[in-house]
């Protein structure tokens, strides 16, 4: 069975957090594409128009993803439309010596040439926070 296109996009996404290497994360994405993670306003995106192109998102690799240990990617089910993919589950955070699992759907498009063009996140900061655990 051949992998849907918008599956190994966010498998090397999550690849690529996973080894902890920017230079091929942001190698995922198209040129003006646009990471919401979460949708909304945020710490990370006061405004909540989300980080859009690569200068945008790099800066939210620095902010959201460079400071953490390690973040580990728990999908249970996924569902593949047109040209994205929606996957439930969750993402483990783990940071300074503390664990954040936040629960959301995680979804990835892609453009024809198999790059992201969309990275968006469903969750809610308050559940996240809620877990949060010394380790």
């Amino acid at each position: 069975m051949t992998e849907h296109p918008a599956q190994a996009a966010g498998r090397r996404s999550r690849e690529a957090v996973a080894a902890r290497d920017k230079d091929a994360w942001l190698a995922v994405f198209a040129d003006d594409a646009i990471v919401q993670d979460p949708i909304g306003p945020s710490h990370f995106d006061p405004e909540g128009k989300g980080h859009r192109g690569r200068d945008e998102i790099s800066a939210f690799w620095d902010k959201a993803i460079a400071p953490t240990d390690k973040i580990e990617f728990n999908f249970v089910d996924s569902f593949r439309c047109g040209d994205e993919e929606a996957n439930v589950g969750n993402i483990v955070i783990t940071m300074g010596g503390h664990q954040i699992t936040t629960d959301g759907v995680f979804t990835y498009r892609v453009n024809d040439a198999g790059q992201l063009v969309a990275l968006r996140a469903y969750w809610e900061l308050d559940r996240a926070a809620a877990t949060a655990r010394k380790i």
